[in-house]
C-alpha cells in the first residue's frame, strides 16, 4: 500500500462513522470546539468524543491546539475539501457504472420483447 492509500483508508474510515460526521458538522458550524463542549451537544461522554476527535485528527480532518487543560479542535478545510472531491469522484464513477448496467438491462429487455 502506498502512503496515499493508507491516508485515504484513514480518511474514509474516519468519515464512515456517524458520530464523527456529527462532530465535523458541529466544528464546521461553530468554528472550534473542545471535547467537553462538544460532549455537551452529543449523547456520548467527553472521553468518547476525545477518542472520535483523535481518529479525525489522525486522518487530518481536524487539528488540535492546547487550550489550558483541554485541546481545542478545528476542521482542516483543505483535507475536508479533498474528501469532498474524492466523494464526488466516487459518486460520478458509480453513476457511470449504474448507467451502463441500466443500458445493458434495457438491451436485454428489448431482445426478450422483440
Amino acid at each position: 500500500m502506498t502512503a496515499d492509500t493508507v491516508d485515504d483508508d484513514q480518511l474514509w474510515s474516519a468519515v464512515g462513522d456517524p458520530v464523527r460526521r456529527r462532530l465535523l458538522d458541529l466544528l464546521l458550524a461553530e468554528g472550534v470546539g473542545t471535547p467537553t463542549g462538544l460532549s455537551d451537544r452529543l449523547p456520548i461522554s467527553r472521553q468518547a468524543v476525545a477518542k472520535h476527535l483523535a481518529v479525525l485528527d489522525r486522518a487530518g480532518l481536524v487539528h488540535a491546539t492546547p487550550l489550558g487543560r483541554e485541546r481545542r479542535y478545528e476542521v482542516d478545510e483543505a483535507q475536508l475539501a479533498r474528501a469532498v472531491r474524492q466523494l464526488n469522484e466516487v459518486g460520478s464513477t458509480w453513476d457511470a457504472r449504474l448507467n451502463r448496467i441500466k443500458r445493458i438491462a434495457e438491451q436485454i429487455q428489448r431482445r426478450k420483447n422483440g
